[in-house]
């Protein structure tokens, strides 16, 4: 024969088993570990929040506005909301990146030094991209 635990009914009706209570923020905790390992995404930051090695760029000026976040290396797009209207950004990243402009016929690069940053950044009129590598691109 097999041992139960002893049931708690409580006032509206649920019946639950002592043996098997969990508490809700273990519960939570779990279910939320679970969702980002299936997502394969890391925890969620504030809004605008850089990690370790990004390099974040701002439709605002001090760092203010919607924001989107490069992680090295390759290349990728700014999304269209920031393309040629980014205002400020901060690195974290621990090496060199290049903010990419695509111009007629041929394309310029800008150079972020690890760990720099600017609160009013006028180049930013001109990102298209970024990338670790110069890509091919003049200096502009």
């Amino acid at each position: 024969m097999i041992a139960s635990a002893p049931a708690v009914r409580f006032p509206t009706g649920v019946v639950m088993f002592r043996g098997f209570a969990v508490p809700a923020a273990a519960l939570a905790a779990t279910a939320l570990a679970a969702a980002t390992s299936f997502l394969g995404a890391s925890p969620a930051t504030a809004a605008g929040a850089p990690l370790a090695g990004d390099v974040c760029f701002w439709t605002g000026a001090g760092q203010h506005g919607t924001s989107w976040c490069y992680t090295p290396p390759g290349y990728t797009d700014v999304p269209e909301f920031l393309h040629d209207k980014a205002a400020s950004f901060r690195s974290n990243a621990d090496t060199a990146v290049y903010v990419i402009d695509w111009g007629r016929g041929t394309c310029y690069y800008r150079l972020i030094r690890a760990h720099d940053l600017a609160d009013n950044w006028p180049w930013g009129a001109r990102l298209d991209g970024v990338a670790d590598t110069t890509m091919g691109c003049e200096i502009g």
